[in-house]
């Protein structure tokens, strides 16, 4: 019997290691059908939504936590959708209003959830969530550029509206808003990596690029040229070297003029030329006047203070001719002060918060500083566009709040003392999480000589709880 069980032992000791990372392979390919299908929006709901409830029950029923850095995400994600949750309640019978407010916590689920996730094996999650959304960009640009020029019977009226290219979106402004975070990542590529990733990075800009101007979309333009300068200035100030930064500045000046010359050979056919004129011009006929676009911001501000509990979603529009085009507005009139100062301070801290973390060395540093230079754009964007429900929106904002918590962890430890990378989570429970009931030595070692380093000297030992998600147990203290 004995000699039995000695026999199976070994086959016992890798059993649990080879299911872990079976599973994770699992959550892998989930998270990158997810980032694929964000650019798939014809419809509300959308098959997003659909992938990422697969995608969220499938981490949650085989172990998610959430860290308490993450915690002011959800609580202010939780606020914001309490003021629009209290706001449709006088107007419900109104169609669509309930679907917008169901989708509105959907979507701040999905922020926290990854967050929540990107807690542990953050790089390898990150890289697969990342490149199923350029996969997916390439996939919009695609359709976007096919569409404009009629290349295919057909695609004219399917991936374009009003003579701009939308892609697989229902709108040009969010196919252009989509496409910045893969034209920041292709441009990382540019700046940072070897020869085979530096020519595919710039084809793959070009191609991002393209499919930008094409959607006519001018907050996109400005949004595109401001995030490739502020990604420049911030590669330039981090690098180590002066040589990386010399390479830099000339391929900073070799980009902007191939840019050019693409924009110029662009302009030169009649149709694009035409249209870019129309909307080149700083101010449109709609946004001008005492019920235009700028017009309407103060007419919705002055209607937000007379309404503290706000009108309810989807209503503006019966006050004013048209939306009202600024999601700071939108969040105060649709969800009642609650929710415009929930909005308000969620973005500032993030922000505010974000740029700390910029200047801490992690493996996904390029990665961050192109998500938190995203979001920036896309919340300054916000200012002149509503962006409520747009999914990237809410991926950025979960993503960079999972790699701001997972940096902070990054800063405590030194590398050598860190745990495997399938438990690199943001605070220190992460091995005992993944350790509790392993037979594997290794694990158990590695979180044992983690729990047992003293603190540096006039810093605090990072606690070993966690906050449970969705009920389930807080990991154990490793033996």
């Amino acid at each position: 019997m004995r000699a039995a069980a000695a026999a199976y032992a070994p086959v016992a000791a890798t059993a649990a290691p080879s299911r872990r990372i079976s599973l994770e392979r699992l959550r892998g390919a989930l998270l990158w059908a997810t980032g694929f299908s964000g650019a798939f929006v014809f419809i509300e709901p959308s098959p997003y939504e659909a992938f990422a409830l697969l995608t969220i029950v499938a981490f949650v029923a085989t172990g998610l936590t959430i860290s308490a850095a993450v915690m002011p995400l959800a609580i202010l994600l939780i606020l914001l959708n309490i003021g629009f949750s209290i706001a449709v309640i006088p107007v419900l019978t109104e169609p669509r209003t309930l679907m917008w407010v169901l989708v509105s916590w959907y979507l701040a689920a999905t922020a926290v959830f990854y967050a929540a996730m990107l807690g542990q094996n953050t790089e390898r999650r990150l890289d697969l969530l990342i490149k199923g959304y350029t996969a997916a960009a390439v996939v919009a640009s695609l359709a976007g550029i096919i569409g404009y020029f009629q290349l295919l019977p057909g695609s004219g009226g399917l991936f374009t509206r009003f003579g701009r290219a939308q892609g697989t979106f229902n709108d040009p402004n969010v196919l252009g808003a989509f496409l910045i975070l893969p034209a920041l990542i292709a441009l990382q590529k540019v700046l940072a990596g070897r020869p085979g990733e530096a020519l595919r990075g710039a084809l793959l800009l070009g191609l991002f690029a393209v499919a930008v101007l094409l959607s006519f979309s001018r907050a996109a333009w400005g949004q595109l040229a401001f995030c490739m300068a502020l990604l420049m200035l911030l590669t330039f100030v981090l690098s180590r070297s002066s040589r990386e930064r010399l390479r830099i500045v000339l391929l900073a000046l070799a980009g902007a003029a191939a840019l050019a010359a693409l924009i110029a050979v662009l302009l030169s056919v009649e149709q694009v030329g035409e249209l870019f004129r129309e909307r080149a011009s700083l101010q449109q006929s709609y946004d001008s006047g005492p019920t235009g676009r700028f017009g309407r911001y103060q007419e919705g501000f002055l209607l937000a203070l007379g309404k503290p509990m706000g009108i309810g979603p989807l209503q503006f529009a019966r006050f004013f001719p048209e939306d009202p085009h600024n999601s700071y507005l939108n969040a105060f009139v649709s969800g009642g002060w609650l929710s415009g100062i929930s909005y308000a301070v969620l973005v500032l801290m993030t922000l505010a918060l974000g740029f700390r973390a910029l200047f801490i060395r992690t493996p996904w540093q390029p990665v961050y500083l192109a998500v938190y230079v995203a979001f920036f754009g896309v919340a300054a964007e916000s200012i002149i566009i509503d962006s409520d429900h747009w999914r990237h929106y809410f991926l950025l904002l979960g993503v960079l709040w999972g790699l701001m918590a997972s940096a902070a962890w990054c800063s405590r430890f030194p590398a050598k003392h860190r745990p495997d990378p399938l438990n690199r989570r943001p605070v220190l429970v992460a091995c005992s999480h993944v350790v509790a009931g392993s037979t594997d030595a290794r694990f158990r070692n590695s979180a044992a000589k983690v729990a047992a380093k003293p603190p540096q000297p006039g810093s605090p030992r990072p606690s070993l709880e966690r906050t449970p998600l969705l009920g389930l147990a807080p990991a154990r203290r490793p033996a």
